[in-house]
């Protein structure tokens, strides 16, 4: 019986930190858009190096939801499996990762953007 509760108990803690649970949602504009303009717009906005390179703007919103031209880097609702979200953790080939101008994105930023997509990635 005591492992049950052991187990019940480590389940809860996990579930509580995992993308998406956490109790406050996220808002595009104030806490994912920041992260944006200050790591990814000097080179993801059109006539940039990055835009030129992949088709993303993350000028916008809608920008970004329209991905690249290789098609969408956010599955709303679905982090594990948004491109956006495999490239700044650093899953994906280490040539396409980012940001690629500066050094790794903080866990702490890395986590808001996946709980912004696992809440369905709204724009607000």
């Amino acid at each position: 019986m005591r492992t049950s509760k052991v187990l019940i108990g480590t389940v809860v803690s996990l579930l509580s930190i995992a993308p998406g649970c956490s109790d406050r949602g996220i808002s595009f504009s104030k806490d994912v858009k920041p992260i944006l303009d200050e790591h990814c717009l000097p080179c993801h906005q059109s006539g940039k190096e990055g835009y030129f390179a992949s088709g993303l703007s993350v000028e916008s919103y809608d920008d970004m939801m329209k991905g690249t031209k290789y098609g969408p880097v956010v599955m709303p609702g679905y982090s594990f499996s948004s491109t956006l979200q495999i490239l700044v953790e650093h899953k994906a080939d280490p040539s396409i990762n980012m940001p690629k101008q500066q050094m790794r994105l903080s866990q702490d930023k890395i986590e808001t953007i996946g709980r912004w997509i696992s809440q369905g990635a709204k724009n607000n």
